[in-house]
């Protein structure tokens, strides 16, 4: 089990940061994957960044090069630096830890948090 609580969402104007927090209930070294997607109502949920437990990150085209994700090992926490943002990165932001093979048929097993509202003002 992982619990996994997120913070730092918030109002911010166009071309402001934010730094999202995601704490989880145990070791993210025992964590294969983890990531932010984001969601806004009629959309689906879509991948925003992810890491691996190795440090390989991953980005949706739409948040390269203003978006970052980094992790802290002795908070079992990972964060998403969001700067230049736009109105289009209005959503709630969801956390999300991703264990391979570790369900009863060897499934991946994913975990998600409560999730974030993020609000770009143009």
């Amino acid at each position: 089990q992982v619990q996994l609580v997120e913070s730092g969402g918030g109002l911010v104007q166009a071309g402001g940061s934010l730094r999202l927090s995601c704490a989880a209930s145990r070791s993210i070294l025992s964590i294969d994957d983890m990531g932010w997607y984001r969601q806004v109502p009629g959309n689906r949920r879509e991948l925003v960044a992810a890491i691996t437990r190795g440090g390989n990150t991953n980005y949706a085209d739409s948040v390269k090069d203003r978006f970052t994700i980094d992790r802290d090992n002795a908070k079992n926490t990972v964060y998403l630096q969001m700067n230049s943002l736009r109105p289009g990165d209005t959503a709630v932001y969801y956390c999300n830890a991703r264990l391979y093979r570790a369900g009863i048929l060897g499934e991946d097993v994913e975990y998600w948090g409560q999730g974030t509202r993020v609000t770009v003002s143009s």
